[in-house]
């Protein structure tokens, strides 16, 4: 038997999991890690607990396989998280985490059409090349003590192999690589007080990299010299693994953050969408992102609904028991919609100000209306980012292949299925971006012939979902009220920020 090992790290916790040639998963491992709020829109980590949990998650996943059957291991990350390093490689400060939006003044000030042009990406607090000026301005002796800048894939490429390396793919969410050239702009790194000798190397992803360490071996439990390949960011390993790889097909991510891409060889910046380095060489992915996916979903369970469901001993989880309620109900929730802009706005707006809105409000509305309203704002979202980039692309979008935690939901998938008005196919492997990050081992390892037949020998699908003619047409008359809703009460988005200290 010969196996490899894709490494998620991603906002909450990393997972190994160990696949097979066939892309089964046979055996996994996790490892959780906290995300600080020390101010409001302020997302920190300590990066060192990236490695710790990297460790456990592994080490976890190896009580049940022979750490010698394993034949290459790829990492893949959360996108635009980066740190600040001493030259030892420990961190001088917490982790700046991608949903972090104290940058909002640097977007506003420095944001141009041409550093869309050149990264790709519309000025929003996401990428990290704003919040790099944050702490120019703010925090100078950060980046005076800092020898090293790293996205996460770097960190622990660095922990696997003492080499800093990382991909196209995975440090291009920075937000300070030149799209067309593949390579680090001198002019964006030189903005932020940076220059080459102070970020890593960049190769392409599914190249070996590196060889784990001896270090890097004794806390792994795996053998010295195993072949680290590089990468992509989660996004594009996500949709490697759905095999999302054809004209006329997209994957969604219904994750922490809700990531939709199509694969295209075609550069291309607009601000309906933004570009990202694909994780198949030579490629681009167009993405539409909503920061607040299964991150409002959890804000309502934590904050709001806090059922407790656990103590019937039922074995129902909260999610389960309003599901079933939330089931009961129809196309909006009895007149409830809610704007799940808790982070900001991403695609089409990309306004830093807005903030999530419930509309329509009334006394007989409970948990289960609300619950229901999220998972039809976010499908609502996903239509109205889909009509901004279609018009764009070569064909439409007919078929959209989902993942993440949210495509576990049958009534999920079914509700974005009637909005959206796309076939939805949920994924075989709920796990596809640790997939993902295996198919880029398993190409390098020489089980296929490229990355594209790696993707096609180890994706399946499971569900298939259709619209429904009338639900669609009643969801129909919902998005063109739930459209106006942002664009009516955006300037007010930026008032209430003014009026409470931003």
């Amino acid at each position: 038997m010969s196996y490899v090992i894709g490494i998620d790290s991603s906002t909450t916790a990393t997972k190994a999991v160990v696949w097979d040639r066939d892309g089964r998963a046979v055996a996994e491992g996790r490892g959780g890690f906290a995300l600080a709020l020390p101010q409001p829109g302020w997302h920190e980590q300590d990066a060192e607990d990236w490695w710790r949990s990297c460790a456990t998650a592994v080490t976890q996943a190896l009580e049940s396989v022979d750490g010698s059957e394993i034949e290459a291991i790829c990492v893949t990350h959360q996108r635009e998280t980066f740190a600040c390093l001493d030259a030892h490689g420990r961190p001088v400060r917490p982790a700046i985490v991608w949903m972090d939006v104290r940058a909002t003044r640097e977007v506003a000030e420095v944001g141009s059409d041409e550093i869309h042009r050149l990264t790709g990406k519309p000025p929003d607090t996401t990428p990290a090349f704003y919040k790099l000026l944050w702490l120019r301005e703010h925090e100078p002796e950060t980046l005076e003590r800092t020898r090293w800048v790293v996205d996460v894939h770097a960190f622990l490429v660095h922990r696997l192999t003492g080499m800093w390396r990382t991909t196209t793919a995975c440090a291009d969410p920075l937000g300070l690589i030149d799209m067309e050239r593949g390579d680090w702009s001198d002019d964006l790194l030189a903005r932020v007080g940076l220059d080459r000798e102070r970020v890593p190397a960049l190769f392409a992803p599914g190249e070996v990299i590196g060889e784990l360490s001896t270090a890097g071996a004794e806390q792994l439990g795996l053998p010295a010299g195993l072949p680290v390949v590089g990468g992509a960011g989660d996004g594009q390993s996500a949709g490697l693994g759905a095999n999302a790889t054809q004209p006329g097909q997209a994957y969604i991510n219904l994750g922490t953050a809700v990531v939709a891409g199509t694969m295209t060889a075609r550069y291309a910046w607009d601000r309906a969408f933004r570009t990202l380095i694909g994780a198949v060489p030579g490629t681009y992915l167009w993405e539409t992102l909503l920061q607040g996916g299964t991150y409002t979903v959890n804000w309502f369970l934590e904050r709001i609904a806090m059922l407790d469901a656990a103590s019937l001993g039922l074995g129902l989880r909260d999610v389960d028991v309003l599901e079933t309620a939330a089931a009961r109900l129809g196309p909006g929730a009895e007149g409830l919609l809610l704007v799940p802009y808790m982070a900001s706005a991403q695609t089409p707006y990309w306004d830093p100000a807005a903030r999530g809105i419930l509309f329509g409000l009334a006394g007989h509305h409970g948990r289960q209306h609300i619950f229901r309203a999220v998972m039809e704002g976010i499908a609502f979202e996903q239509r109205l980012a889909f009509e901004g980039m279609e018009p764009r692309l070569d064909q439409p979008i007919e078929r959209l292949l989902m993942t993440g935690g949210g495509s576990r939901s049958p009534l999920w998938r079914q509700i974005v299925a009637d909005v959206t008005g796309k076939t939805i196919v949920a994924c075989r492997e709920a796990e596809t971006t640790s997939l993902g990050a295996g198919m880029l081992a398993a190409a390098a390892a020489g089980w296929h012939g490229s990355v594209l037949e790696a993707a096609e020998a180890m994706s399946g699908v499971g569900a298939r979902h259709t619209p429904d003619a009338s639900m669609a047409a009643r969801y129909d008359e919902l998005f063109a009220v739930y459209r106006e809703i942002y664009p009516r009460t955006a300037p007010l988005h930026a008032a209430l920020q003014r009026a409470t200290g931003g």
